[in-house]
């Protein structure tokens, strides 16, 4: 029986097969080689748009967008109104800078009078009950210049507008009759809340708070423009969140917590909003206090 293998292949088979296993080997490098290199490339690339994408987070993260420049008349975040025993008009300040801090009113030089503070939302039911029930006779008293009014307009209710923001939209509108009609803007208040819609719609159109906006008096093409163009939105934000994050000066609490917020010299009023005479009686109240009787 013979013990040995099988045949070895002649010599010159023997060479072409070790050459043809050198050129697999060879083709099978290059093969691992671009892989390689292609995982190279594409690992660095991903690297970059990581670094990139973590970079860009960074500096959007860290660069807050300024506030926007408020409107004239309106240093303390409210326009303050007053008369001199005839005609109403509003104290006149200088448009607050963005990012500037509000400057509070100096309650100090109006000792004399009731000094009625309120933060309404156009569209808070509740500050609609207030004005319709107790707007007459604040008027009445601010036009006899027995009492000051300074409206804060914040917005709070943009969730219940359909969509339309309308609760910013119109705490825009006020800016923007603060602004460039600021004598008029009693009577925009009183319009405001008499042409109110109800929560849960989309309110009034830009178009409508023009209208309503020409109605009380405060007429032009650059409150139009403003109107239409929402110039203070931004400063309706950041106003709302001041008087939502406090401190409220000139007052017994620290921050609004809801609408309407009444404050008369500095005292918040907790009575009913549909009770004019609940309400006459806690002025009343806070005038003898102030006045030592």
């Amino acid at each position: 029986m013979s013990t040995s293998g099988p045949a070895r292949p002649p010599k010159k088979d023997r060479r072409e097969e070790a050459r043809e296993t050198a050129r697999l080997m060879r083709a099978e490098q290059v093969k691992r080689d671009s892989r390689r290199r292609l995982f190279l490339r594409g690992g660095i690339g991903i690297g970059l748009l990581a670094v990139v994408a973590i970079v860009t987070l960074v500096i959007v993260n860290n660069v807050n967008a300024p506030t926007a420049p408020g409107p004239a008349n309106m240093a303390s975040d409210g326009i303050l109104l007053g008369s001199d025993g005839t005609t109403v008009s509003a104290a006149t300040t200088p448009a607050l800078e963005a990012d500037a801090d509000p400057t509070a009113t100096d309650q100090s030089a109006l000792a004399d009078t009731a000094n009625i503070v309120m933060y309404v939302d156009y569209l808070c039911p509740i500050c609609g009950n207030f004005e319709n029930t107790n707007g007459e006779q604040i008027t009445s008293w601010v036009t006899a210049g027995n009492a000051t009014v300074e409206v804060h307009p914040i917005s709070i209710l943009d969730r219940l507008s359909s969509g339309t923001e309308y609760a910013t939209r119109a705490a825009n509108a006020a800016a923007c009759v603060a602004n460039y009609e600021p004598n008029k803007f009693l009577d925009f208040n009183t319009a405001m809340f008499a042409q109110q819609p109800a929560e849960n719609s989309s309110g009034l159109t830009d178009a409508e708070l023009t209208s309503l906006v020409d109605g009380a008096g405060a007429t032009g093409a650059e409150v139009a423009s403003c109107i239409t163009d929402q110039t203070y939105s931004g400063w309706v934000d950041a106003s709302t969140q001041r008087a939502l994050d406090g401190p409220i000066p000139n007052s017994d609490i620290e921050q609004v917590k809801g609408t309407p917020t009444i404050l008369v010299n500095g005292v918040s009023y907790t009575g009913s909003f549909t009770d004019a005479a609940a309400f006459e009686a806690f002025v009343t109240t806070q005038m003898t206090t102030a006045a030592g009787e």
